[in-house]
C-alpha cells in the first residue's frame, strides 16, 4: 500500500519513506511514524512524515518489515 492518503497513516506505524536525498534513487529508509506533517488528505507524492529516529520523509510504502531487522 503506498502512503499517499493521510487516514491511512499513524503515528506507531511501521513504514518505508523516501527521504528528500534520495527521491533521485527511490532509496527507501524504514522505521516508525513519530508525527505526520502533511496536513492535507491526499498527496500524489506521499505524505510526508517524521520518524521517531528524527528522519523526514514521504511514505512510500504502509506496514512493511524492515528487512535490516531494526
Amino acid at each position: 500500500m503506498d502512503g499517499q492518503y493521510r487516514k491511512d497513516i499513524y503515528p506507531g506505524q511501521e513504514v518505508a519513506i523516501i527521504l528528500k536525498k534520495d527521491q533521485r534513487t527511490g532509496k527507501l529508509t524504514y522505521g516508525i511514524v513519530k508525527d505526520l506533517l502533511t496536513s492535507a488528505a491526499y498527496h500524489s507524492r506521499g505524505i510526508k512524515v517524521r520518524l521517531e529516529d528524527g528522519q523526514v520523509g514521504r511514505v512510500a510504502e504502509i506496514d512493511v518489515i524492515d528487512p535490516d531487522g531494526e
